[in-house]
């Protein structure tokens, strides 16, 4: 299977997974014009699978190094397939939450309070589980983003008080999002061998790992997202036969591609971490932060609102991102 042998390159891995995880949302917005989100939720599960399973037959099947991927599957004990199936569950939950907060609060917004509560909570759940790198230069790093987040919040704050607007809903389900979505990885990192050329037995490959992962995503939406189209927390109710009626091939397809688009980042991620460390390789993913309220800002708009005068916290906000982002880079270096 296809491995990374240096830490160089799996920086380089990890900052697709930071372009990816901050981009997908984008085909969310592009269909919530048309398309329910609760309906827009079940194609881009299926985009998950679909590209955890392409990357699992081929990367995951050739060279010599590791196991193939269906080898891998009768080889490996019950309890990895557990974790890494929970990790699909929490993180399904988690990620349900940050689509409502999208959904009602835009991507600028909760982009960086749920997913830089993520970092924060990922990083040190994952950093205790594996150790690896600086912890001191580590946690200076998640406290500039930390920071970052919480101008986030200031920001947001001040935009709802000149469109009278209660901020409370919006921010409520993006720390929610944060704090579930902060506890999946490490789950899918148990599961995995801490050896990627030579995997110990019963545990399982990065790329059997993911299409386990992905099974725990769909599967558990059948109760999760089940249950916000009956019963929705934004927007109107709708049925499975809505899925049928209302959507379209564009719309299927632009679910599909967020699915995609999530999936490569996630996989390139959990690839990344056997050099990188599964704290680090987090920690710079979540890095999305970054991309998504650029998305938000220049792109969608969602700060016009934000007082002039109070408009120097975005570029303050983009600074303390990457100067964390920089130091949990350096945190293996150093």
């Amino acid at each position: 299977m296809f491995i990374i042998d240096n830490y160089a390159l799996a920086v380089l891995f990890c900052f697709i997974t930071m372009i990816c995880w901050g981009s997908w949302a984008n085909t969310q917005k592009l269909a919530s014009q048309k398309w329910p989100f609760q309906l827009f939720y079940w194609d881009y599960t299926f985009g998950i699978l679909l590209i955890t399973l392409f990357f699992a037959f081929t990367f995951g099947s050739v060279g010599d190094f590791g196991r193939s991927f269906l080898h891998d599957l009768e080889q490996a004990k019950m309890s990895n397939l557990t974790s890494a199936f929970i990790g699909g569950i929490i993180f399904n939950f988690a990620n349900l939450l940050l689509v409502i907060a999208i959904e009602i609060a835009g991507m600028a917004i909760a982009f960086p309070i749920g997913i830089g509560i993520a970092l924060v909570l990922g990083v040190f759940t994952n950093y205790i589980a594996q150790p690896e790198g600086d912890p001191l230069i580590l946690i200076i790093g998640v406290i500039l983003v930390a920071v970052a987040i919480l101008i986030d919040g200031i920001a947001y704050k001040k935009i709802l008080q000149k469109t009278n607007e209660n901020p409370l809903k919006g921010i409520l389900f993006s720390v929610s999002a944060g704090i579930a979505m902060g506890f999946f990885y490490k789950y899918v990192a148990a599961s995995m061998a801490t050896d990627f050329i030579i995997p110990e037995a019963g545990k399982l490959t990065p790329y059997s790992a993911l299409v386990i992962f992905s099974l725990g995503i769909i599967i558990s939406s059948f109760l999760f997202n089940t249950i916000n189209m009956y019963r929705p927390f934004s927007g109107e109710k709708v049925s499975f036969s809505d899925y049928f009626t209302m959507g379209n091939t564009k719309l299927h397809l632009i679910g599909i591609l967020g699915g995609v688009i999530w999936g490569i980042g996630m996989s390139f991620n959990i690839i990344a971490s056997d050099q990188a460390g599964p704290a680090i390789a987090y920690g710079l993913g979540q890095g999305a932060t970054l991309v998504a309220a650029i998305w938000g800002v220049f792109i969608w708009k969602e700060f016009k609102d934000l007082p002039s005068k109070s408009f120097w916290l975005i570029p303050l906000m983009f600074v303390l991102f990457v100067l964390g982002i920089a130091l949990i880079i350096a945190a293996k270096l150093i």
